[in-house]
């Protein structure tokens, strides 16, 4: 009985780990929008991109940047981020031949480009700052990142030193 009862509590609490990992996390005082996503110039998982793969993508560049602001953004501020493009690092070549179509080749002459607009404001609405970007980093191989597991670590160095530069 009690093997039992203590097997669904951890059974619980596993359900509710995934069903958290799985949904991107929200922030109160960071607000992240991708306009129009579908005409971003590369979000693509593979040659033949999914729709699920590109959400992915765009779940884990907007769970990054909330993390992110988090250490930058006082609790009475809010800050709005809106994408209106994004190119990842490399691309894929699946004229390289069979089994080559889900790699993404990272290549110089595929640079990493961001572009958005942001805001800062405080509890009242009176913008603190803003400004329009449009990064793209053509020395991004030449970047040494320690988690190179990550397939967006190139994007998010980039993000990183965004916020750096900004919010300082």
């Amino acid at each position: 009985m009690k093997t039992t009862f203590l097997a669904l509590i951890l059974l619980g609490a596993l359900c509710g780990c995934v069903s958290t990992a799985l949904t991107p996390p929200t922030s109160s005082k960071v607000d992240v929008v991708f306009q129009n996503s579908d005409k971003f110039t590369d979000i693509k998982d593979a040659a033949v991109p999914t729709e699920a793969g590109e959400q992915d993508i765009l779940n884990r560049i907007k769970e990054f940047i909330i993390s992110e602001a988090n250490t930058y953004v006082l609790n009475n501020q809010k800050l709005t981020i809106v994408f209106t493009d994004i190119d990842l690092a490399g691309d894929y070549e699946p004229w390289r031949g069979f089994g080559w179509d889900n790699v993404r080749m990272v290549k110089s002459i595929y640079p990493p480009h961001f572009c958005f607009t942001w805001k800062l404001v405080d509890s009242e609405g009176k913008v603190l700052k803003s400004g329009t970007e449009d990064i793209r980093d053509l020395a991004f191989d030449m970047r040494v990142t320690l988690d190179q597991q990550d397939s967006l670590h190139i994007e998010k160095d980039i993000l990183k030193d965004w916020f750096r530069a900004h919010f300082n």
